[in-house]
């Protein structure tokens, strides 16, 4: 009996030494669980909404890495439509923005942007002057410039010849019919109707007389082009197919590279839009300081000569230009100089009211062009119809005088 009591109190005390020690080891991994926690949720978020594709993906690392303290939740958005919505359909507190000039218009109208104080920008002065005064933000109070560019014409010089390519009333050119590429935008295409009959400061154009002139020369100047389009009007250029192609700088600057041919960029002599997409601060931001560390992050020389590297797109950061080196420097199409950026401005939001008389007029232009295609379609179709009908009605009439001559011959 002494045996098995002294069994029965050794294995009693297996038991609770066991249990012990695992309650031990529960608390120490709770405990080291709840540190990492703690550790994580110490870290100050930075809530950054972007375009796709729009910065160099080390970029956020080498933030978190210099920065531990923040961590960066990093949304992307593909048009800046979808960045508004977000912005004021959602809760999440976004605290840098980096949408487009017209966008930050409207944003600023409705007091949805925070002014940037920009003691806290210390790379704001490696910017180049002429792109922080604006005509969507005027008095620089809200943003910082992040990409831009401007809006002009690819020439395939191999097609235009010893013609001086340097005016939008080149896209009218009757020598061009069937060689000429438009954008297929809005806001893009009727500024350059409404440059071209008005001038420059026409191209936030609210009167709709005027606006309704841009989308008659539209109509006129339709006979001539080949395609309207987007990013699928690259290609044709950089085969050399065309003579003329409205496009962005940037873009043209990948065109230009990448083909064989001998094509050309101008920013025509009656003006054109420059677009920047900047950096803003949302009233949504629950991080302000956090958002204006970020700011000044992406200001930096090294991270600027990154993004733009990555991007392809101009860096307005002047230090980061001059360490791209000549190539980027002397090329004008991605280094516009001061004197051809006078000749430019940006795009501002616009009311509702004008908005709906540009989406009218360019509605009744671009479908009118498709129903004009449309029924030349249907006219060939209605041809194919006839012929297919003639022709089964000659089978047939030709059938039937075979077997009518095969009765009379029996």
């Amino acid at each position: 009996m002494s045996f098995f009591t002294n069994s029965a109190k050794r294995a009693g005390r297996g038991v609770n030494l066991s249990r012990i020690l695992s309650l031990v080891l529960a608390l120490v991994l709770t405990a080291g669980l709840a540190a990492g926690l703690t550790g994580c949720s110490s870290k100050e978020k930075i809530y950054v909404f972007n375009w796709g594709d729009y910065i160099d993906p080390g970029t956020i690392k080498a933030f978190e890495k210099e920065y531990p303290q923040y961590k960066v939740v990093y949304d992307t958005f593909d048009t800046n439509e979808t960045m508004y919505q977000k912005l004021v359909s959602t809760n999440t507190p976004y605290d840098v923005l980096i949408p487009s000039d017209y966008m930050i218009s409207k944003l600023i109208s409705e007091n949805r942007l925070n002014e940037i104080d920009y003691s806290k920008i210390t790379n704001y002065g490696k910017i180049r002057d002429n792109l922080k005064v604006t005509t969507f933000d005027p008095e620089a109070k809200y943003t910082v410039p992040y990409m831009w560019g401007t809006l002009g014409i690819i020439y395939n010089k191999e097609k235009t010849g010893d013609d001086v390519i340097d005016s939008w009333d080149d896209l009218w050119d009757e020598k061009y019919k069937g060689s000429i590429i438009m954008l297929d935008s809005i806001r893009d295409t009727m500024a350059i109707a409404l440059i071209k009959e008005y001038g420059l400061d026409a191209i936030n154009c609210t009167e709709a007389e005027k606006i309704e002139k841009a989308g008659k020369l539209l109509e006129e100047q339709k006979k001539l082009v080949a395609l309207y389009g987007m990013d699928d009007i690259k290609d044709p250029m950089i085969r050399g197919n065309y003579a003329l192609c409205v496009h962005y700088s940037g873009d043209a600057y990948a065109i230009m590279d990448e083909s064989e041919h001998d094509l050309g960029y101008v920013i025509p002599k009656e003006g054109s839009n420059r677009w920047i997409d900047s950096m803003v601060i949302p009233t949504s931001s629950k991080n302000v300081e956090g958002a204006h560390l970020f700011i000044d992050f992406m200001c930096r020389t090294d991270i600027a000569v990154k993004n733009a590297e990555y991007i392809g797109y101009s860096t307005p950061q002047t230090e980061a230009m001059s360490e791209l080196g000549e190539g980027y420097i002397d090329d004008e199409v991605y280094n516009p100089t001061d004197e051809q950026l006078a000749n430019t401005k940006e795009f501002i939001a616009l009311d509702s009211s004008v908005m709906e008389t540009y989406n009218r007029v360019w509605e009744t232009f671009r479908l009118t062009d498709d129903d004009e295609k449309n029924s030349v379609n249907l006219t060939w179709l209605y041809v194919l119809i006839a012929l297919a009908a003639v022709g089964v009605i000659v089978f047939f009439v030709i059938r039937k005088k075979k077997r009518d001559k095969l009765r009379y011959d029996d």
